[in-house]
C-alpha cells in the first residue's frame, strides 16, 4: 500500500490525522456517516452515538435486561428467493467495498501520523532532543498498535472482496477486529495525559510545534471522540452487514458477536468519555460539565415554544436557536437559567399563576399523523420514479414541517421547575419516563454541595456559545433528520405479557405502564391492574399494542397513591411514585418469531419479567374463516344472525350495551388495550354461549369488553362492508363532487346484505354516542374511525402486502388504509341514516359493484 505522502496529498498535522472524522461513504455505498462530522457552518461537530428515538441524549448502546446490550437482527435474514439472495449478496459486497475504501484512508493516515514519531524517538537519545522518550511514548501511545491491527484487517479483507461470491466469509475478520478493541480503550484512558503533554511540549518547544502543525488550543471534545468514531463507523457497518446476511449464513453469528462486542465497548467507555468531552471552563476558572441536553416544549406567554435545554453540573440553561442569515454561524440565545442550588420542582398546589396548558383536540393530532403517513408513502413512491428526486425534496420539506408541528403540539405531561429567587417555568413532555429522567438527573446533581451562582453577561455569553459545540442532541427527532438506511421501525401489533416483578423492599400497591415510540416521541399504551399490598406482584396480564414505526418498549413500575389529599387537579400530572423504569429495543427478528420471547428488565434493583411477540398489521388483520360451525368468532355474520334469529349478532348488541352503560366516559375507550386474557375469556364465553355471559360482562374490565367487540369484527371471515364492495368504497370516497359522493356512498350501503347493513348502522350510532363524550373520554369521531376503519373494511386478501416487506412504513400507512379510515369517518359525520329510508329511497345514480 502506498503511504499517504506518495499520493501527493498534503501531510496532515499529527493530531488532526489521528482524530479526523473518517467517513466510509464511497460511490458504491451510502452508509450512515454522511456529512455528520460537519455542522451547518462547516466547522467540526462531535459525532453523536444516539440509538434512542427520544429527545434525550443516549450516548451508549441500547441496554436490555441485566445490562446486556440489545443487538439488532437482520430484516432480510433468511431470504427465500434467488433474486433476494442475489440482491442481498450484492448489497453486502457494496457495504464491504465502501468500508474497505475508508479503511485504506484510515491506515494511510495512521501511517503518516507515525512518520514524525520515528525521528522524534531517534533524537530523544541525542544531546539535542526535541522530546524525551517518555514524552514521545505518551503522545503516540498505542498508535503503532492501532495501525498494525487495521493493516492486518485490511490485508485479510481485500482478497475476499476481490474474489467475491456467496461462499466468501468475512465474519471472522470483524470478530477478530472487535476482540482487539482493548487497544482503543487503552488509548482513551491515556488521552488526557497525551493531550496535556502535547500542549505543554508545543508551548515549550518551537521545533515540536512546527512538526505538529496544530493550533495551540484544540478542542478536547473534538479530539476525544475521533478514535471512538472509527468504532462507531464499524458498528454501523456491522448493522448494515447483518441486514443483508441470511440468518443461516456462517457469517451471521460472527457478525452478531462482533456487533455485541463493539456496542459493549462503546457502552463501557461512555461514562468516562462523557464528562471529559463536555467540560467547559468559565472565566473564573470553574469547571462546568454538560450532563444532559435535549429538546423540550416550553409553555411561554401562553404559547408552545421548542427549546433546547442544557443541564450542567451546577445549573439548568434553556436556550433557543437564533435565526441567522444564510452562511452565518448558528448560535444559541439563552432564554433563562437557574442555578441547581436554587431549583425546586413545583407542584400545582405551589403554583399561584401557572401557565395554562394548551391541549389540541386529539383528532387534530391524529389527522396530522395521517398526513405525515401519506407523505411518507408518497416519498417512497417518488424515490422509485424516474426524475422524482426534486419532488422528493419538496415532500421531505413539507413532512419535516408537519412532524415539527406534531412534536410541538403532542406533549401534554407537565414538568414544572421553580427558581427560589424568581419565577417558575413549565415544560410539556410526551412521556412520564422522560420527565422522570430529567428529574432524577437534576436531583442526583443536587445531592452534591452546590453553591448558588450569578453569571455576568460575559460569562453567560461564553456558556451559551459553548452549547453549540457541547450539545449531544443535534436535531429534533423527525424523519427528515434520519438516514434513509435507518431501520424504519415496526408497524403492526406487539403482544406483551407482563408477568411479575420482584425486588421491592416493602409491600406496596403496584402497577406497570407500557410506552412505545411513535412519530419521534413516546406514548403510553397500556396499564396493568394494581396489585395491592405485596412485594412480589403477579400480574400475568397480556396486552396488544399498536406500533407505528416503533423501535423501543418502555416499562414503568409505579406505587399507587390512594391518599386523596395528594391527588393533583391536573389530569396529566401523575402523582403515583415511580419505583423503577427501563426500556428494551424491539429487535425485529426476535419479536417477529411465532413463539413468545421472554425477557427481564432491571430497574433500580427491581426485576420485571415480561414476554412479547410481534404481528405485522397485515397478518393480524388477515381474515381466516372458522373451521367450526358453532360459535360466533370467525363465522359469517349472516350464519350467526340466522342461527340467533336476530338482525344484529348478540355479541355486538351486548358489548355495545355494556360500553354505553359504564364505559362511555372511560378515557381512551376502544383505543386503550384491554387485558388479552380477559378478551379471550369473553371470546370463549360467547363462542360457547355460556349462561353466565351477562354476569361476566358486568364484572369484566370495560377495556376488555371494547377489545372483544373489535376482535369480533376483526375475525369475521370477510369484512363487515364485504370484499365485493371494497373497490367501490375506495372509488366512492375518492370522488370530489359532494353530490356524487353522497349518491355513491348511500348506494353502496344499500347494496350490503341486510345483516351487514343493520349491524353497521347499529355500530355507527353507538360510535357517534361515544364521540359525544369526547371532552371526557378523549375519543373523537376521527379517533374512532382510525380504530375501526381498517377492521370493518380491510379485505380478506390484501394486495398491498404482495412483494413488500412487512415492517415497511409504505405497507402499513398506504393510501388504502387512509381511505378505509376516511370511509368510516364519512358515515360517522353523516346525518343519521335509517335502514327504512335507505331501502325506501330510489336513486338514479348507479355504481358498478
Amino acid at each position: 500500500m502506498e503511504p499517504l505522502s506518495a499520493r501527493g496529498l498534503p501531510r496532515l498535522s499529527w493530531i488532526d490525522t489521528l482524530y479526523s472524522n473518517f467517513n466510509y461513504n464511497t460511490d458504491g455505498y451510502e452508509g450512515d456517516a454522511g456529512e455528520d462530522g460537519k455542522s451547518q457552518d462547516g466547522s467540526e461537530t462531535l459525532p453523536f452515538i444516539d440509538e434512542s428515538p427520544t429527545m434525550s441524549p443516549q450516548l451508549c448502546a441500547p441496554q436490555g435486561p441485566d445490562g446486556e446490550t440489545v443487538l439488532p437482527t437482520p430484516l432480510l435474514a433468511g431470504c427465500e428467493s434467488d433474486g433476494d439472495i442475489e440482491k442481498g449478496l450484492e448489497m453486502k459486497r457494496l457495504v464491504l467495498s465502501g468500508f474497505l475504501a475508508s479503511e485504506e484512508i484510515y491506515i494511510n493516515q495512521l501511517e503518516a501520523l507515525l512518520l514524525p514519531m520515528r525521528p522524534l524517538k531517534a533524537t530523544a537519545t541525542t544531546s539535542q532532543p526535541v522530546l524525551t522518550i517518555q514524552q514521545v511514548e505518551t503522545i503516540f501511545y498505542k498508535i503503532q498498535d492501532i495501525f498494525e491491527i487495521h493493516k492486518e484487517f485490511y490485508d485479510a479483507l481485500l482478497p475476499s472482496i476481490q474474489q467475491w461470491d456467496e461462499k466468501v466469509t468475512v465474519g471472522h475478520l470483524f470478530q477478530k477486529l472487535a476482540s482487539q478493541l482493548g487497544v482503543y480503550k487503552a488509548f482513551v484512558d491515556n488521552y488526557k495525559v497525551a493531550l496535556e503533554t502535547a500542549e505543554k511540549c508545543s508551548q515549550a518547544n518551537s521545533q515540536f510545534q512546527k512538526i505538529s502543525e496544530s493550533p495551540p488550543l484544540l478542542s478536547p471534545t473534538a479530539l476525544l471522540y475521533k478514535p471512538i468514531d472509527r468504532v462507531t463507523r464499524s458498528t454501523l457497518v456491522l448493522h448494515d452487514l447483518l441486514k443483508h446476511t441470511p440468518k443461516d449464513h456462517p457469517d451471521f453469528p460472527l457478525l452478531q458477536d462482533a456487533l455485541r462486542i463493539s456496542q459493549n465497548f462503546l457502552s463501557s467507555i461512555n461514562e468516562e468519555i462523557d464528562p471529559r468531552r463536555t467540560a467547559v471552563t468559565t472565566p473564573k476558572g470553574e469547571a462546568r460539565q454538560l450532563v444532559k441536553d435535549g429538546f423540550l416544549v416550553e409553555v411561554s406567554e401562553s404559547s408552545r415554544k421548542l427549546r433546547h435545554v442544557f443541564l450542567f453540573t451546577d445549573l439548568l440553561l434553556c436556550a433557543k436557536m437564533k435565526k441567522t442569515a444564510v452562511g452565518r454561524h448558528q448560535q444559541y440565545e439563552c432564554k433563562w437559567y437557574i442555578p441547581l442550588a436554587d431549583l425546586t420542582f413545583q407542584t400545582l398546589d405551589d403554583s399561584d399563576a401557572c401557565p395554562s396548558i394548551q391541549v389540541l383536540p386529539e383528532h387534530e393530532i391524529e389527522e396530522m399523523k395521517i398526513k405525515i403517513s401519506v407523505l411518507k408513502n408518497e416519498i417512497q413512491k417518488e424515490k422509485k420514479a424516474p426524475k422524482g428526486q426534486s419532488r422528493v425534496e419538496r415532500l421531505r420539506k413539507k413532512m419535516n414541517e408537519q412532524e415539527s408541528w406534531l412534536l410541538l403540539h403532542s406533549p401534554t405531561i407537565p414538568f414544572r421547575i421553580h427558581n427560589k429567587h424568581g419565577k417558575s417555568y413549565l415544560f410539556l413532555l410526551s412521556s412520564d419516563y422522560e420527565r422522570s429522567e430529567w428529574r432524577e438527573s437534576i436531583q442526583k446533581l443536587q445531592k452534591k454541595d452546590l453553591q448558588s451562582c450569578v453569571l455576568s453577561s460575559v460569562e453567560l455569553q461564553v456558556l451559551t456559545s459553548s452549547c453549540f459545540k457541547l450539545r449531544t442532541v443535534h436535531n429534533i427527532p423527525v424523519t427528515g433528520n434520519k438516514d434513509d438506511e435507518e431501520t424504519p421501525g415496526l408497524y403492526g401489533f406487539l403482544h406483551v405479557i407482563v408477568h411479575s416483578a420482584k425486588g421491592f423492599e416493602q409491600s406496596a400497591n403496584l402497577y406497570c405502564t407500557l410506552e412505545v415510540d411513535s412519530f419521534g416521541y413516546f406514548v403510553s399504551k397500556a396499564k396493568t391492574r394494581v396489585f395491592r399490598d405485596t412485594t412480589e406482584p403477579q400480574w400475568n396480564e397480556e396486552f396488544e399494542i399498536e406500533l407505528e414505526g416503533s423501535q423501543y418498549l418502555r416499562i414503568l413500575c409505579y406505587e399507587k397513591c390512594y391518599d386523596k389529599s395528594m391527588l393533583n387537579k391536573d389530569d396529566n400530572e401523575i402523582v403515583d411514585k415511580i419505583m423503577g423504569k427501563g426500556q428494551v429495543q424491539l429487535d425485529p427478528q426476535t419479536v417477529q418469531s411465532k413463539n413468545w420471547h421472554m425477557d427481564v428488565i432491571e430497574m433500580n434493583g427491581i426485576k420485571v419479567e415480561f414476554s412479547m411477540k410481534f404481528t405485522s398489521r397485515d397478518l393480524s388483520l388477515k381474515r381466516t374463516p372458522s373451521k367450526k360451525q358453532s360459535g360466533v368468532f370467525g363465522v359469517k355474520i349472516n350464519v350467526v344472525t340466522k342461527r340467533e334469529r336476530s338482525k344484529v349478532p348478540y355479541i355486538v348488541r351486548q358489548c355495545i350495551e355494556e360500553v354505553e352503560k359504564r364505559g362511555i366516559d372511560e378515557v381512551g375507550i376502544y383505543r386503550i388495550s384491554g387485558v388479552a386474557t380477559d378478551i379471550q375469556a369473553l371470546k370463549s364465553a360467547f363462542d360457547t354461549n355460556t349462561k353466565d355471559i351477562l354476569v361476566m360482562l358486568s364484572d369484566m374490565d370495560i377495556n376488555a369488553i371494547a377489545g372483544t367487540l373489535k376482535l369480533y369484527f376483526r375475525e369475521l371471515p370477510e369484512p363487515l362492508l364485504t370484499d365485493r364492495l371494497y373497490p367501490a368504497f375506495m372509488e366512492g370516497i375518492a370522488l370530489s363532487d359532494p353530490a356524487a359522493k353522497e349518491n355513491c356512498m348511500m348506494h353502496l350501503l344499500r347494496s350490503l346484505p341486510d345483516p351487514n347493513i343493520m349491524t353497521f348502522l347499529t355500530l355507527l350510532e353507538h360510535l357517534k354516542r361515544v364521540a359525544e363524550k369526547e371532552p371526557i373520554n378523549k375519543m373523537s369521531l376521527h379517533n374512532l374511525a382510525t380504530v375501526f376503519g381498517p377492521t370493518l373494511l380491510r379485505p380478506s386478501e390484501s394486495e398491498s402486502a404482495k412483494g413488500q416487506h412487512i415492517t415497511s412504513a409504505s405497507d402499513i400507512w398506504s393510501h388504502d388504509v387512509m381511505a378505509q379510515v376516511q370511509v368510516l369517518l364519512y358515515y360517522l359525520q353523516h346525518p343519521p341514516i335509517s335502514y327504512a329510508e335507505l331501502k325506501r329511497n330510489t336513486l338514479y345514480f348507479s355504481t358498478d359493484v
